[in-house]
């Protein structure tokens, strides 16, 4: 029993490890930061227009009860629109105020325009867009860091 236990604990470690790997790969875009930690913003097409995505081509959102460097997105909020987390370095981006904020558990969220940014769980592949308007308070980040208010050109399902 005792050896299972000793075994267990050193394949937990060693997974642990190999999750933690670099990413050599990070940074090839050159609108991104170019540090094996951090946090990525670019630029994709979709239906509706150019938008800002995260480093695996998700659509990152603002929410209007936000208010510059703090996040109002708690508890059952973060389920649905889980923060966009900011790496060791924030990302550059052309023409784009990118920055981070700190949220109240300490944990660092990426922000453009000093608003933080966010995924929405609804959107299953890179470039759907299925969080736009919803409520009436969250919206698709345009490639000059602003908010887009226009609806979908399509039902925001087919990625990019």
């Amino acid at each position: 029993m005792r050896v299972a236990g000793v075994v267990g604990a050193i394949v937990l470690g060693l997974g642990a490890l190999t999750a933690c790997g670099d990413d050599t790969s990070a940074g090839s875009n050159p609108s991104t930061s170019t540090s094996q930690s951090a946090a990525q913003l670019k630029t994709a097409d979709s239906g509706l227009g150019k938008i800002l995505v995260d480093g695996n081509g998700r659509t990152v959102y603002v929410f209007d009860k936000d208010t510059a460097g703090k996040s109002n997105c708690e508890g059952d909020c973060l389920a649905k629109w889980p923060a966009v987390a900011a790496g060791d370095t924030t990302p550059t981006l052309e023409g784009v105020e990118v920055s981070t904020i700190t949220r109240s558990d300490g944990s660092k969220q990426l922000a453009v325009g000093g608003l933080p940014v966010y995924l929405f769980a609804g959107d299953s592949k890179a470039g759907e867009t299925k969080g736009q308007a919803v409520g009436g308070v969250w919206w698709v980040v345009g490639p000059d860091g602003k908010k887009i208010t226009a609806q979908p050109s399509n039902d925001g399902n087919s990625g990019y």
